[in-house]
């Protein structure tokens, strides 16, 4: 795990709240796992650096690139604040 990735407890209260990981197109490779690509969407996010910037280590950039913006256009970002803030609540953390 590198400095600012996801820790195993954010990862386990962001999981759920995901899309299901879908498989690979068939007889191709399955695409990157969803924890590898918001570790490297909050590296661009917290660097400022443009997508071709992105670490090797969080696979293609156009990929890491692709599935932000497509979870933009379908509405997966606004779900999971939802979801993150409703799991706040109920753990009785406030703003």
């Amino acid at each position: 795990m590198y400095r600012g990735d996801l820790t195993n407890e954010e990862w386990e209260r962001l999981r759920p709240l995901l899309p299901p990981q879908a498989p690979g197109p068939k007889g191709g490779r399955p695409p990157l796992d969803h924890r590898r690509i918001i570790n490297g969407i909050l590296w661009v996010l917290r660097t400022g650096a443009p997508w071709r910037d992105l670490p090797k280590r969080y696979g293609k950039w156009a990929t890491v690139a692709g599935r932000f913006y497509d979870w933009q256009k379908r509405g997966v970002w606004s779900q999971v604040l939802q979801g993150l803030q409703q799991q706040a609540d109920k753990r009785g953390e406030y703003g």
